[in-house]
């Protein structure tokens, strides 16, 4: 039963930020309160929104296949020590690659706040 917990967790959280990635990029999803990177720079304004999402697309679809795969991994018949082990290294990763589209996108959304000075 953990294991089919675990893989549906990350496998849920995965789908949903490769979804969510792609629909922030092309300007499907807009700045809420709820989804996306949403940080001051990024809520600023929808210029600095869109170029956030764009600049930070690939890390965040890459933190959602990292989780996609950690919940496969889940799957795998291995001891549950090693299944948890692997689950909380892509837990670990995915989050890793989530920090670092924040990064980028913050970067991105001050150069376009700045580009409308």
């Amino acid at each position: 039963m953990a294991r089919l917990v675990l893989f549906v967790v990350m496998v849920g959280a995965g789908v949903l930020l490769i979804r969510m990635a792609n629909a922030a990029a092309s300007g499907r999803l807009k700045r809420n309160r709820l989804a996306g990177i949403r940080i001051p720079s990024t809520m600023a304004s929808e210029e600095a929104w869109l170029a956030a999402h764009v600049r930070a697309r690939r890390a965040t679809v890459c933190s959602g296949v990292v989780s996609v795969l950690g919940g496969v991994f889940a799957l795998i018949p291995v001891p549950m020590p090693v299944v948890s082990l692997g689950v909380l290294v892509a837990a670990v990763g995915m989050l890793g690659f989530v920090a670092y589209a924040a990064r980028v996108g913050s970067v991105a959304a001050k150069a376009a706040s700045l580009r409308h000075i």
